[in-house]
């Protein structure tokens, strides 16, 4: 598939035990499915061809050699077919019996892998009839008229992947097969399982599968046997799990009587950048690897598929109930550097800059929630309001109704007659209202900051987001500086959320102009209102949508994803909302911005760090000021 997915499937299958024929029959209509689909790989639960349930008839001569002509019969319905199937069968081997995973591919059986961890529970007793990987005596064996590999931990490489297969049991070991494969360079692990059904313990499946998937940086593919298996003593419910990286990607239907296909779309790209940027994971593999052998698979023919994953428009902001939980929990990062701050520097206030807009209401709420923290009066929190040629009425009036309702000490300081002063002192048509007219205005206001927290031996709390680091959207010397930056890592998009937050928590009156603030247009206000006293200068039409902005800087900085895949995922994410000439339109001024504004990020002041992407140049983004955007603009520009 293209932009570095791989379409891979769970399958559970109808199942009658001991009736291979029917079984296989089952097997390949799933396959059939699985490949008009498009899947890449399909995985089948334990032992599907002859069920899991057979006990004391695996000792039949007659089941296994019906599960050979079983496996036989499979292998010629794949012969024109690319996918990948692993089916499960017991194979015998030099006078033992082994639990096995074969892989085929167009007619061919590429590899057998035996299951290392037999249980031996009051309901499972599979040591009974098979015997352990770890005590096989040999690597081959002759099965279906040829000389296979039998090996446990092997990893086959495809075009797009690569990947490792265990079974069942393995995953509960306290150091699982699927660990060692990942770090021998495994994107996916396919899990065949026959899984029964006890009170308590699916919960318990799925947290121990999302681990899995996440320590070891990959995707994880689990198919389990159904309803189909003997219920003589336990229930099988059918279990199919497609997790990546600690997410579930999807799930199907516990105790369904039917025939399930799970599929699923694995960013194999987004794995092997976590991986490369994870060191630990990189150290274990050079200290537990043992650079084995892969087994090869035959080329996948490209296919041009719509896509199965949804992409979220919003990445930075969790969904459901989690929302209010992040929320908190950012808000008590802020607070928290905050206080230690002004703990450490002994600063008498917390100086603070209100606009009336949303990243100053941020800021003076975490002031306010830091000085809680500290067991001191609002009161030592300075708000300063300082209206100049573009203020609304509208902000104005927010800003100071938000600082009266916190409590703190509101200071107003208009700019107007200081910047008038300096324009004439440069020699600035003030009629021009050009970048010198906006910019004079920003640091004028970061002056009068900066003095007055001289006076009062106060610390200037900065009001400037993540997005607009990234754009470069404030003023060198102005805005982009602070004495500690609590919104320095949080985005446009999430400020909004974290605004709304408060509000719910909050009395009327401050409750009512904080949803006002939500409402109110982005803008710094920097050029004078309209006729009817609103605001002319509207941020996102000047630099784009902010939504926009965060998908794409989320993409580029947390999985260095380049911008023909970010436009593929922006497509699907924003269709019916923005046109395919927009998104490249905004995309190409974002790289545009961050390459060229690189130079204001090279000397943020401190301010702390809440979540996964962040432009800190001391710790989570070093680049020089002079990088070159010439490929990336050459490839945005490239778009179809």
């Amino acid at each position: 598939m293209n932009y570095g997915y791989v379409r891979i499937a769970a399958a559970i299958p109808q199942v009658r035990v001991a009736d291979c024929h029917f079984n296989v029959q089952q097997t390949q209509s799933l396959i059939a499915q699985a490949e008009g689909r498009g899947v890449e790989i399909i995985v089948f639960p334990e032992l599907g061809i002859t069920g899991y349930t057979c006990a004391d008839l695996f000792a039949q001569q007659l089941l296994l050699d019906e599960a050979e002509m079983g496996l036989i019969e499979l292998m010629n319905f794949t012969r024109s077919m690319d996918i990948i199937a692993i089916v499960g069968l017991p194979v015998a081997a030099r006078g033992a019996l082994v639990n096995c995973a074969a892989v085929v591919q167009r007619g061919q059986l590429l590899s057998l892998v035996p299951k290392t961890y037999l249980p031996n529970y009051k309901e499972f007793q599979e040591q009974r009839w098979f015997t352990s990987a770890n005590s096989l005596l040999q690597t081959e064996v002759l099965l279906c008229g040829k000389k296979v590999r039998i090996e446990p931990g092997r990893v086959f490489r495809t075009p797009t992947c690569r990947f490792g297969i265990e079974i069942c049991e393995d995953l509960w070991a306290p150091v699982p097969p699927s660990c060692k494969m990942a770090l021998e360079g495994a994107d996916v692990i396919f899990n065949l399982s026959a899984d029964n059904e006890v009170a308590g313990k699916h919960a318990y499946l799925t947290s121990l599968l999302r681990d899995q998937s996440a320590r070891t940086i990959s995707a994880y593919a689990y198919a389990s046997c159904a309803m189909g298996e003997s219920t003589q003593d336990v229930v099988f419910g059918g279990k199919a799990f497609v997790h990546e990286n600690g997410t579930l990607l999807a799930e199907g239907r516990r105790f369904c009587r039917r025939e399930q296909l799970v599929v699923a779309d694995i960013d194999i790209d987004r794995l092997r950048s976590e991986r490369r940027l994870n060191t630990t994971f990189a150290a274990a593999a050079a200290q537990h690897a043992t650079g084995a052998a892969t087994i090869e698979t035959e080329l996948i023919a490209p296919r041009d598929l719509d896509p199965v994953r949804a992409v979220d428009p919003q990445p930075f902001i969790p969904k459901g109930e989690r929302l209010d939980e992040r929320c908190a929990e950012i808000v008590a990062i802020q607070a928290e550097g905050l206080a230690r701050r002004i703990e450490h520097t002994h600063a008498a206030r917390a100086v603070v800059g209100i606009s009336g807009g949303l990243d100053s209401t941020l800021a003076l709420l975490v002031a306010v929630r830091a000085m809680d923290l500290l067991e001191r009066p609002h009161e030592d929190i300075l708000g300063i309001t300082m209206p100049g040629f573009g203020t609304t009425d509208r902000t104005y009036q927010n800003a100071l109704t938000l600082m009266r309702g916190l409590g703190v000490e509101v200071r107003e300081i208009s700019i107007r007659r200081a910047c008038l002063q300096h324009f004439e002192d440069i020699g600035l048509n003030v009629a021009v209202h050009d970048v010198t007219y906006e910019n004079a205005q920003a640091r004028e206001r970061t002056q009068i900051l900066m003095d007055v927290a001289n006076q009062v031996n106060g610390l200037v709390v900065g009001t400037g987001d993540l997005s607009e680091l990234a754009l470069g959207w404030a003023t060198y010397n102005g805005d982009h500086m602070s004495m500690y930056g609590v919104n320095a890592s949080v985005p446009k998009t999430l400020v909004r959320h974290l605004v709304a937050w408060f509000a719910g928590q909050s009395d009327e009156e401050v409750r009512r102009t904080l949803l006002d603030i939500i409402d109110t247009p982005i803008s710094p206000e920097l050029l004078p209102a309209d006729e009817n006293g609103d605001i002319v200068q509207k941020t996102e039409d000047k630099v784009g949508p902010y939504e926009l902005h965060d998908f794409f800087l989320f993409h580029a900085l947390r999985y260095g994803t380049r911008p023909a895949k970010i436009y593929f995922l922006a497509r699907q994410a924003f269709r019916g909302k923005y046109d395919d000439a927009v998104i490249k339109q905004w995309m190409t001024t974002f790289y545009r911005r961050f390459f060229a504004q690189q130079f204001k990020r090279s000397c943020l002041p401190d301010g702390p760090k809440v979540g996964s992407v962040s432009l800190s140049p001391r710790g989570d983004w070093r680049m020089p000021s002079d990088a070159t955007a010439a490929m990336w603009l050459e490839e945005c520009q490239s778009l179809q």
